[in-house]
């Protein structure tokens, strides 16, 4: 699995585009990493910028974009509503693919180092970087703030990991920045149907996990309550890995909540949503949307769509993209201004960066002249792939349908489970149509290996008999996706609605199509193959998958003509 690190860096300057694309072109002028989204903000005065690549070009460009930010941007002379120290504010890398929480803190006290020592900017190391457990949490590293930077990195307590600790016109001019290594944080803003900031601090209190500072009598002004060491006693709030404050959007004209989710796994964004709301409706006030600053997994947009359905006791089992428009409208994630899933989920965005051309990607008519087209891909075990995805999404709708018909409403949930599942048939079906044509590209590619050598010749056949094996395997693996479906047709046969039962009978020929189209492409194939035991396990297995299929398919046909006779 390729390495790969999201670094979002957080800059002081949210209205000069000029200086943004200045600092965002550094990034970009380095191989191995790629630029995902930039959002400014005017009333913050502050831009989030996010990228990913490999490890050590991501480094380099966290590296150039910080130096720029010091040539660009003047803190003396910065103004906005977002806490701040430093024209680079934060700096944190994020693991995403084959490399360690403990791998990425060792690339962000790295960077932190070079930082310090090359521009000479105080750099304080946070999160799983931090070198002591207060350092940890980001806000205890920014308390004071920029005003307060001159005092804090020449106290004994708050020394700078890396960089000066005197208050030199450079470092006066460029601020800190705190470099940390953390879990994907989603940056989120609640917006408030009013424009008083301490209404929505209040809100911001009852739900952060750091809480509110308990007070006697009245919890504004009443005195405040402190432990043993005279520390001041918290009320903790009601979600779990999250940090929060309110503040007023000139911009909007309202104010927001503020918060971080720290960990998904503790506080899904749809549950942070419906208890901000739940503490605004109880204060008299309303939550008219969500706004996500920067890029957001899919899966916490995916997961807010399933549990917005369920409430609405309608199926889950619909596709990924219908999922995701539930979930923005529920959450009026374009309250403010468009949320287009292409640009700001993570992994949508990532993959329209390494777009390659896919099959499953074409129309039908485009998918019918590319068959029909002189090259030999895609063929018989690509269409039947897709054969086998028409059967689970025939037998998926008659789920759907099931679910939303007017006096079934008792029974959505199991018609529901049906759907979920057929779509995930789907769904690996549709891999396999372009995963079939690509192994045969590779059996293409291992013909083309040279052999004017012994050793040549060897690595040559043994890439063809890998190629060959891995060709047979795919085929095998749509014949058993494909009989997967029969179970679902079956069900919707017997106990879906009966104004679609023909439907359902359409997925078991297109089911029964694919196994047999596929097990052809098992047979030839094997038939290649020095590994006999391997190839007559696979061809006996297959056999049995067929038989099966045919017999499934006939007592189908059968329930169906007796239904519409």
């Amino acid at each position: 699995m390729k390495k790969l690190i999201e670094c979002v860096p957080n800059f002081s300057e949210g209205r000069d585009m000029n200086v943004i694309k200045q600092i965002t072109d550094e990034v970009e002028k380095i191989d191995g990493v790629k630029l995902l989204d930039v959002d400014p903000g005017y009333s913050t005065n502050r831009t989030v910028v996010t990228f990913v690549g490999t490890p050590d070009e991501v480094v380099e460009a966290a590296f150039q974009a910080v130096k720029k930010a010091q040539e660009t941007i003047d803190m003396r002379r910065h103004k906005g509503d977002h806490p701040r120290f430093g024209a680079t504010d934060v700096c944190p890398l994020v693991p995403i693919s084959g490399v360690s929480m403990d791998e990425v803190a060792i690339y962000a006290r790295v960077l932190g180092k070079r930082i310090g020592e090359e521009l000479g900017i105080p750099v304080y190391a946070y999160e799983n970087a931090a070198k002591e457990e207060k350092r940890r949490n980001l806000a205890n590293c920014r308390e004071g703030e920029y005003e307060g930077l001159k005092d804090k990195i020449a106290s004994a307590d708050w020394r700078p990991d890396f960089g000066p600790t005197e208050f030199t016109e450079s470092v006066a001019r460029s601020g800190a920045v705190a470099v940390g290594a953390r879990d994907f944080l989603i940056a989120v803003n609640f917006n408030l149907n009013t424009t008083s900031t301490r209404r929505a601090n209040a809100i911001a209190f009852d739900v952060r996990e750091k809480g509110r500072v308990k007070r006697e009598g009245n919890p504004i002004t009443g005195k405040i309550v402190k432990d043993e060491s005279g520390e001041p006693v918290m009320l903790p709030g009601t979600l779990k890995g999250t940090k929060a404050i309110g503040w007023y959007i000139a911009e909007y004209g309202i104010a927001q909540v503020s918060m971080n989710i720290t960990n998904l796994s503790e506080t899904p964004l749809h549950i942070a949503f419906e208890e901000v709301r739940e503490k605004a409706r109880n204060r008299g006030l309303r939550v008219t949307g969500l706004e996500i600053v920067g890029l957001v997994p899919k899966k916490a947009i995916v997961e807010a769509g399933k549990f917005y359905l369920a409430k609405q006791g309608r199926s889950l089992g619909i596709t990924e993209a219908e999922t995701i428009k539930i979930a923005i409208k529920s959450m009026g994630l374009d309250d403010l201004k468009p949320f287009d899933p292409a640009k700001k989920i993570i992994e949508y965005f990532i993959a329209s960066e390494y777009k390659t051309d896919s099959l499953v990607d074409l129309t039908c008519k485009g998918f019918a002249d590319e068959t029909a087209s002189e090259s030999p891909a895609p063929g018989g075990g690509s269409v039947a792939a897709y054969l086998g995805a028409l059967g689970a999404a025939l037998a998926t709708m008659v789920a759907n349908l099931s679910s939303h018909k007017a006096g079934w409403d008792d029974r959505w949930r199991e018609f529901s489970d049906w759907a979920v599942r057929g779509q995930q048939i789907k769904d690996e079906l549709l891999f396999l149509v372009d995963e079939d044509t690509n192994s045969f590209k590779k059996v293409m590619d291992a013909f083309g290996l040279p052999k004017a050598t012994d050793e040549e010749k060897r690595t040559r056949v043994a890439a063809i008999q890998e190629a060959t094996k891995y060709a047979t395997e795919i085929p095998f693996s749509t014949m058993e996706r494909s009989f997967e479906a029969f179970e679902i047709i079956r069900a919707m046969v017997q106990h879906g609605n009966p104004n679609s039962v023909t439907d359902a009978a359409v997925g078991a020929l297109c089911a029964r199509s694919a196994v047999m189209g596929a097990y052809l492409n098992v047979k030839i194939n094997s038939a290649g193959l020095k590994d006999r035991g391997f190839a007559d396990d696979l061809l006996k297995r297959g056999g049995d998958i067929e038989l099966a299929a045919i017999e499934a398919e006939a007592e189908i046909m059968a329930i169906v003509n007796s239904k519409i006779a």
